[in-house]
C-alpha cells in the first residue's frame, strides 16, 4: 500500500471553498480511478491549509490511477476552480505502512453531508534514520498508549521513484508519521517526546487535524 500525505497552502479564506468542491466533485471519481481518499482535514491552527490522505495498492497502480483522474473529464471540468484556491500543492510525502495497526476508517457520509465529526487527529511527522520503526514499536508506542495517546496508524517514507511526476513529492527525506485519535478535542493528551530526541534528525512536526464532513477517518 502506498500513501500520499498532502498538505496544501491556500489563498486566505479559500479553504471551505476547496473542501466543498472536493467533497462534492472529487472523492468518488478518484476512487473510481483506482485510489482511495483515506482522510480529509482542516487544521484549526492553520486556517489557510488543507490536509488530506489518499492511498493506492502499489506504485504502478498509483501511476495509472492518477493518469486516469487527472486526464479525465472531472478534473478537466473543475481544475480551474480548485487551482484558484491554492498557493502551493507540492508539500506531499510519499509513504507506506509501517508495522502496527492500520489507519482507522469509517463509512463515508454521502455527498451533501455538512456536519463534521467531533474527533481530533494529531499527526506527528518525524525525520528519522533507518531502524526507527522498530524502535517506535518497541519503546514509543507502549509509552504513548500508557499516556492515553495510542497510535492509530503508522507510516514511513516510500523512496520509490515518483511514477506521476506531474505531481511532485518531497524527496531526500526519511520520515516516520504516526496518527493519534481523540474522540473530542478536549480529550487531547500532550505527550512527552523526549524519548525520541536522540533518534531524530530534525524537530518533530505535529499537525492537529479535524476531519471534514465526508472524511473516512472520523
Amino acid at each position: 500500500m502506498i500513501y500520499e500525505l498532502r498538505r496544501y497552502t491556500l489563498h486566505p479564506g479559500r479553504r471551505d471553498t476547496l473542501i466543498t468542491l472536493f467533497e462534492r466533485e472529487f472523492v468518488e471519481p478518484q476512487e473510481a480511478a483506482g485510489m482511495r481518499v483515506a482522510g480529509t482535514f482542516r487544521d484549526p491552527g492553520a486556517p489557510d491549509t488543507f490536509t488530506w490522505l489518499r492511498s493506492f495498492p502499489d506504485m504502478e497502480t498509483r501511476r495509472t490511477a492518477l493518469e486516469s483522474f487527472y486526464d479525465g473529464p472531472v478534473w478537466r471540468a473543475h481544475r480551474d476552480a480548485a487551482n484558484a484556491t491554492m498557493i502551493d500543492s507540492d508539500d506531499v510525502l510519499l509513504l507506506r505502512p509501517a508495522a502496527g495497526p492500520p489507519l482507522p476508517s469509517w463509512d463515508r457520509p454521502p455527498v451533501g453531508a455538512a456536519e463534521p465529526p467531533a474527533a481530533l487527529y494529531v499527526a506527528t511527522i518525524c525525520h528519522v534514520e533507518d531502524g526507527f520503526a522498530e524502535f517506535f514499536a518497541r519503546q514509543v508506542a507502549p509509552a504513548l498508549a500508557e499516556a492515553g495517546a495510542p497510535p492509530v496508524g503508522r507510516l514511513e517514507s516510500e523512496h520509490a521513484e515518483n511514477t506521476f511526476p506531474r505531481l511532485p513529492v518531497r524527496t531526500g527525506e526519511t520520515v516516520f508519521v504516526w496518527f493519534t485519535r481523540f474522540a473530542r478535542p478536549e480529550d487531547e493528551r500532550e505527550v512527552d517526546l523526549s524519548l525520541l530526541e536522540a533518534r531524530l534528525t530534525a524537530p518533530p512536526v505535529r499537525l492537529r487535524l479535524r476531519p471534514t464532513a465526508r472524511s473516512s477517518m472520523r
